[in-house]
């Protein structure tokens, strides 16, 4: 697997496929694991981290997993941002120095992060409200290594880790939510209170520190010491779909009470992405966000929601520049952005071109 090839084909958590997947864009859940016998990657000399990650990647070949490891400390700078965009790496990842990568499969739903904040970051993802299915998945992928490595484990605290909020089980459980209708009904600051005062974490499309984008929103435990792993995925089980039932009625009172607006609203984003000749990253967000909605209350009858899933990760600016095979400037990124979505919207509900 190279990037480029990346660049022709889509990973398997952005089909829009699953239980709730009219909201629920993706259900994800990443394991914290460190070596027991070297320092935490904040303390480790560039020797100790070139080490670990001859440890992992030799754990990776001897457990059979089938992964293709990524040298990121060799990537230029938009290569490594054109994995961030993809959800496959962390922004700590690509702005770290010294020796690391990340162990991919080929649709993308298992990404293994070496000598980010942690030794190991271990990810599963998968499109649609599947968090127990997730969890059996990346629990088995655990145990492999498990088997062949030694991690740094206490009796009394559990899974040891470079942050004290992920001490214990060392998970995070998140579920990746499209959350339109709660935004434009301006009710989405009092979920979110509600989430918070149950130990929630919301962050924006790309994790802790950035702002929603598309009214994408991730929410995941805050905690991880003193709970089991089934019990935290648990609390995501059972609040979720209450944010399901609010979303949904939120985006019914639009539908309901204010058909005219949000069908013209709807209308004017899909008719702007078809036809502009240049439109910026933000504004394309916003619009295929109007878009996505539009699909899943019926207002939009051409498009399919995994076209619509993948432009929210193609019209970002690494992408654009892979897949052009040159730095582009911002005025020449909006152009191409512009010309990239008229060629793909004028192809409606056909499937990808490039299928792994």
């Amino acid at each position: 697997m190279t990037l480029d090839d990346l660049t022709k084909s889509s990973g398997e958590w952005l089909k829009g496929t699953g239980p709730e997947s009219d909201i629920v864009m993706c259900s994800r859940i990443r394991l914290a694991r460190n070596l027991a016998d070297f320092p935490f990657t904040n303390r480790a000399s560039r020797a100790e981290k070139a080490e670990i990650e001859a440890h992992a990647t030799s754990a990776f070949a001897a457990a059979k997993l089938d992964l293709d490891y990524i040298d990121v400390n060799a990537l230029s700078p938009l290569d490594r941002q054109f994995l961030v965009e993809r959800q496959i790496i962390s922004r700590e990842l690509s702005s770290s120095e010294g020796p690391r990568g990340v162990a991919l499969s080929s649709h993308e739903n298992v990404a293994v992060m070496v000598n980010e904040e942690d030794h190991l970051r271990v990810q599963y993802m998968l499109s649609g409200f599947r968090l127990a299915e997730v969890w059996d998945a990346v629990n088995k992928i655990d145990d492999l290594l498990e088997e062949q490595l030694a991690f740094a484990y206490s009796p009394q605290l559990g899974y040891l880790t470079a942050c004290p909020t992920n001490v214990g089980t060392g998970i995070r459980v998140g579920v990746l939510l499209h959350l339109p209708g709660l935004v434009q009904n301006k009710q989405i600051d009092k979920v979110f209170r509600a989430l918070q005062k149950i130990n929630l974490a919301v962050r924006g499309l790309y994790g802790e520190g950035s702002q929603a984008s598309g009214d994408f929103y991730q929410i995941s435990n805050q905690q991880t010491l003193g709970k089991s792993e089934t019990e935290l995925i648990r609390i995501l089980t059972d609040v979720v779909p209450q944010v399901l039932h609010y979303e949904r009625n939120a985006r019914n009172t639009l539908l309901t009470e204010r058909r005219e607006h949000l069908h013209d609203q709807v209308s004017r984003a899909y008719g702007v992405l078809k036809t502009a000749q240049r439109i910026s990253s933000e504004e394309t967000m916003l619009l295929l966000s109007s878009v996505r909605m539009g699909i899943n209350l019926g207002l939009i009858d051409d498009l399919s929601i995994s076209v619509v899933n993948e432009l929210f990760i193609q019209t970002q600016p690494a992408f654009l520049q892979k897949l052009g095979g040159k730095e582009l400037g911002v005025e020449e990124r909006n152009i191409a952005r512009a010309t990239y979505l008229r060629t793909r919207l004028s192809n409606g509900r056909q499937a990808p071109r490039h299928e792994r």
